[in-house]
């Protein structure tokens, strides 16, 4: 294990890598119920779409351990699964098997990309400006999805109110948390975070925001409802809709997919100290690879877009470097077929300091960010602001990428800018073009 994993080389051992893993793993855990949950309306079978979500994140996490040995975790991504049931299937009119077909083509996309000459081009063309912002902005669109799920602040209209009153109590055990974990990391508690969530989870309990489980295993799971669909039945019909639909959902999946995957690699390893002396992960082309071929496979199990977890940020703050972390993920989600209802005693209010808390720690790299530039400023300021507010990890990168090359486009500093820059920031443009029809 030492010797495939390296892990005296990245200041590490097993039993830190052990512990990154549970910790990640609680902190996504909550996508083995959420993701059935919302699959199922568009008609799929929930208990198929569960065992296709676990056996789906499982393969993510196994390939970004053993072909880039880097400590991020994958899954069926949440925004993109609403993405699936409720545009694809629904205001698109597509069924759900001709979606998984649209998912499959989309992964089929993104491999091709991340095996041409592209390969490492991807991420080495974001601008080291653009880099530092993509960790505040994602910690700023954390702790939002956390004060959310946390009901302590809620979604009024157009605007976002303080939601939590006397008698909310997933709000209150949320705030506990919050207290809880604040107190830990202050004290420098050695795995504050995943204790906190232990502890915010029994403190649920007698609240009733904790649900204790009557039995712990989970039978009655058939894949056969789900599996191998998207060749029976997926690609029959799915140009009856016509070809602009279609390639708008194709470009949808393969784009926001591959750079929530970017994103997520770069913002959360810049914060980490992971980034090599040019601002790159190493192996990380390898990690875009392994996101690909899961998100096919995943579509051929029976479930949507799987992509990498921006939660992957909790385990890396308690000390995991390597593949490993992403390998004790991957095993657990495995377990969770049998012990399903035990990953499910978690509550959203036991998860939402921890998203609180991982927010606050990436804020740091606003610091390196040259404000009095605001050749780079703005469009920092863009990618910070927009993740949040669009809701869209993807969106704040694509926007940011625009405003960049229009910037220096009109200083008259085109060539500075990598041609990898225009071609995506021509996609994303295309892209929100496409979305207007």
């Amino acid at each position: 294990m030492e010797k495939f994993f390296k892990l005296k080389e990245h200041g590490t051992n097993i039993r830190t890598e052990c512990f990154a893993g549970l910790t990640t793993f609680f902190g996504m855990a909550y996508i083995i119920f959420a993701n059935p949950n919302i699959l199922s309306q568009s008609g799929m079978d929930f208990t198929a779409v569960m065992l296709a979500t676990c056996l789906a994140a499982a393969l993510g996490c196994f390939l970004t351990a053993f072909l880039a040995n880097v400590p991020f975790a994958q899954a069926p991504g949440m925004g993109l699964n609403a993405f699936f049931a409720f545009t694809v299937c629904g205001a698109m009119g597509y069924s759900w098997e001709q979606a998984l077909a649209i998912v499959f083509i989309s992964g089929l996309i993104f491999l091709a990309i991340m095996i041409s000459p592209l390969r490492g081009g991807i991420i080495n063309a974001i601008p080291p400006a653009l880099k530092k912002a993509l960790g505040a902005g994602m910690g700023i669109y954390m702790a939002l999805i956390g004060l959310k799920n946390g009901q302590i602040i809620a979604v009024n209209g157009n605007a976002f109110d303080l939601a939590f009153a006397a008698g909310n109590k997933t709000a209150l055990v949320a705030i506990l948390g919050i207290v809880v974990v604040t107190i830990l990391l202050v004290y420098k508690v050695k795995g504050a975070i995943f204790i906190s969530v232990i502890a915010t989870t029994l403190i649920g309990i007698p609240f009733g925001v904790t649900t204790v489980p009557s039995t712990l295993t989970f039978k009655g799971l058939s894949l056969a409802p789900t599996f191998g669909k998207v060749f029976t039945e997926g690609f029959q019909g799915l140009l009856s809709l016509g070809v602009l639909p279609l390639v708008t959902a194709i470009l949808t999946f393969t784009i926001v997919d591959m750079f929530d995957t970017v994103g997520t690699l770069i913002g959360t390893a810049g914060n980490a100290g992971m980034l090599d002396e040019d601002g790159n992960l190493p192996h990380g082309d390898k990690a875009l690879i392994a996101d690909a071929i899961a998100t096919s496979a995943g579509a051929v199990l029976g479930t949507s877009t799987v992509t990498t977890f921006l939660v992957s940020a909790v385990g890396i703050k308690e000390g995991g470097r390597t593949g490993l972390t992403s390998a004790v993920v991957g095993l657990l989600f495995l377990v969770a077929l049998l012990f399903a209802p035990v990953a499910q005693m978690v509550p959203s209010a036991a998860i939402a300091p921890v998203l609180f808390i991982v927010g606050v720690m990436m804020m740091k790299s606003v610091v390196e960010i040259d404000w009095n530039d605001f050749e780079v400023a703005i469009p920092s300021f863009v990618t910070i602001v927009m993740m949040p507010f669009a809701d869209s990890i993807a969106d704040g990168i694509g926007l940011g990428f625009i405003i960049y090359a229009i910037i220096k486009l009109v200083r008259g500093k085109g060539k500075e800018v990598p041609w990898l820059v225009y071609l995506i920031s021509a996609l994303f443009i295309l892209l929100y073009v496409l979305s207007l029809f």
